[in-house]
């Protein structure tokens, strides 16, 4: 699998269901607090059209948003299971 990285915030709820969805089905990520690391969050910024949302998610070379959390959209764009 390809390489995941999580731009997140503390206080996201959208943030906390992709982290469990992605971790009930073994799916392994870096998590990078966007509020902690400037850079990271200008890469989101960047990524979104210049808007700050998160979770924003890293797929090798691809970003995209899972704002508002959608599980259908992210097991797809994961290639995972929706149900585990």
């Amino acid at each position: 699998m390809e390489t995941i990285t999580m731009y997140t915030t503390a206080w996201c709820p959208d943030c906390r269901r992709a982290k469990s969805f992605m971790k009930d089905r073994g799916v392994e990520f870096r998590e990078v607090d966007i509020e902690q690391d400037p850079d990271a969050e200008e890469i989101v910024m960047q990524a979104n059209n210049g808007k700050r949302k998160v979770p924003t998610l890293k797929v090798g070379e691809r970003y995209f948003a899972c704002s508002p959390f959608n599980p259908v959209a992210l097991a797809a764009e994961l290639k995972v299971p929706l149900n585990k």
